[in-house]
């Protein structure tokens, strides 16, 4: 079933689009990602323009960060007061990603930083997330017990001003590094069509010692908001949100989202770390190698006079 694009400009099949979000919004779900780092990829292999999957996914993550994040909320397993200051910086990051989009858009720049960007992020963040928990599982198989907040191991972030007890994650935290974690995740997610929460993630449980049990629904109400700003960001700046496509991949990823959530509640936090680890380092090895595969057409012939003749 072919539907056309108007934004896009060009015909897709419905049912690989939905199937697409659906499968996206399950991964949203159980590891408590946006989901962006896989389905912008996804969009751009399948012909969309990056420029188009970046403004459209942003509306996708949001919907399916909506739906787990409503999970993780009856489950009490968000902290507000750690959601409310990771805003504060998400918020101007995103406004400002919006920004430097428009501007490499301008410059004719902009796919070469998206794909670039991508195979950087995801080779680089995956690679360590799979390591990381490949020895925590390693160490779980043989019976070490597997510990992240080890007594008195904490960095010289925990040693800056301005802190706030963050009653609900159980922690004692200067706001800074918090504020300055949201700017980046906003930024690189406008830029980027990503959620952030895949960095997010590992940057909360591993740098400032959050605990587990709070951070994957927390980092999906950030992920949230600023992917609400963002689709607004670009539908008004540079008009790339494709409305149709949107509804489409938000359809599937509310469905997918709602699974994932109840079945990331059921695997070990160890086994979830080794996947998503995976997951995002295949996706940062495909990229790179859409990148270097020399295509079909080497290059095409295009009449500019507008004339037929000679």
């Amino acid at each position: 079933m072919q539907l056309y694009l108007p934004i896009a400009d060009l015909p897709v099949n419905v049912l690989l689009i939905l199937a697409m979000g659906a499968a996206v919004g399950f991964v949203s779900g159980m590891f408590g990602v946006g989901g962006g780092f896989l389905m912008t990829p996804l969009l751009i292999f399948v012909g969309i323009s990056p420029a188009v999957s970046v403004a459209s996914v942003a509306s996708h993550i949001a919907a399916s960060s909506f739906s787990g994040a409503l999970s993780y909320w009856r489950r009490r397993a968000i902290d507000p007061a750690l959601a409310a200051v990771l805003l504060t910086g998400g918020i101007a990051g995103t406004a400002l990603g919006v920004w430097v989009f428009t501007v490499l858009r301008n410059l004719g720049q902009l796919d070469l930083t998206i794909a670039l960007s991508y195979v950087i992020l995801l080779t680089g963040v995956g690679g360590a997330m799979f390591w990381e928990g490949l020895r925590a599982f390693v160490r779980l198989r043989r019976g070490a017990p597997v510990t992240f907040r080890r007594p008195g191991s904490h960095s010289w972030v925990h040693g800056l001003p301005l802190k706030m007890r963050f009653k609900r994650s159980k922690i004692y935290l200067s706001v800074i590094p918090v504020v300055a974690v949201g700017l980046l995740i906003g930024f690189i997610g406008a830029v980027m069509g990503i959620g952030g929460s895949f960095i997010l993630i590992p940057i909360l449980i591993y740098w400032l010692r959050i605990p587990t049990s709070t951070v994957i629904g927390t980092s999906m109400v950030l992920t949230l908001v600023t992917m609400v700003i963002a689709t607004l960001l670009h539908a008004v700046t540079n008009h790339l949100v494709d409305a149709v496509l949107a509804l489409i991949l938000m359809i599937g990823g509310v469905t997918g989202a709602q699974f994932g959530a109840r079945a990331g509640q059921k695997i070990r936090g160890e086994h979830l770390r080794l996947l998503l680890g995976l997951l995002i380092l295949a996706v940062g090895i495909r990229f790179a190698a859409q990148l270097v595969i020399q295509p079909d057409d080497l290059f095409t012939i295009r009449d500019l006079t507008g004339g037929g003749g000679s």
